[in-house]
């Protein structure tokens, strides 16, 4: 295999992973808001978001955690190995790496206080966990892209300006549906 393969595999499993890392708190979001419906629906609704957590993580996010892993380690190896104290991007990005691992795993500690009825965090929290999975995304993609330890700051300023932007926007639309 050469290392554009590898490069291809690994991109294709990042997409994989942040695809589960973005829809799996969603899940807590709606598995928490189900606690709203009357009972017959909550139960329904609440051992269906069991499921399909359980299955989001089990069956993609964790095969696609370790393949990503797995493909960037080869890559490392392959290309940087002899010149890898020289990359001070790369460092920042496997910091950052460690700390999505951290958040996958943090996911799955969720899944089983939810399977367990404990509900720790309301629907906006959980709407405001689920960003932080994008942040990791941005920092990531401009250290990659620019190969520049300090340029990604940027990114992530903009990105937190966004972000509160779009929950001022969601409070208001959802003070104003109270009111009505």
């Amino acid at each position: 295999m050469e290392y554009n393969h590898i490069k291809a595999i690994h991109i294709i499993f990042v997409t994989s992973w942040f695809a589960g890392l973005f829809y799996l708190p969603r899940l807590f979001v709606y598995h928490t808001e189900a606690n709203n419906k009357p009972e017959a629906e909550r139960i329904i609704l609440q051992n269906e978001y069991k499921r399909m957590q359980k299955v989001l993580f089990n069956a993609i996010m964790i095969p696609a955690m370790w393949l990503t892993v797995l493909s960037g380690i080869t890559m490392i190896y392959w290309t940087w190995w002899d010149s890898f104290a020289s990359h001070s991007w790369l460092h920042l990005k496997l910091a950052f790496i460690v700390g999505l691992i951290i958040y996958h795993f943090y996911c799955r500690k969720l899944i089983l206080e939810l399977r367990k009825d404990h509900f720790r965090f309301t629907g906006f929290q959980l709407r405001l966990y689920n960003e932080i999975a994008t942040i990791f995304l941005f920092a990531i993609v401009f250290l990659v892209v620019l190969k520049n330890a300090i340029d990604w700051i940027w990114g992530i300023v903009g990105l937190v300006l966004f972000a509160v932007i779009i929950m001022t926007a969601v409070r208001i639309v959802k003070s104003t549906r109270e009111k009505k």
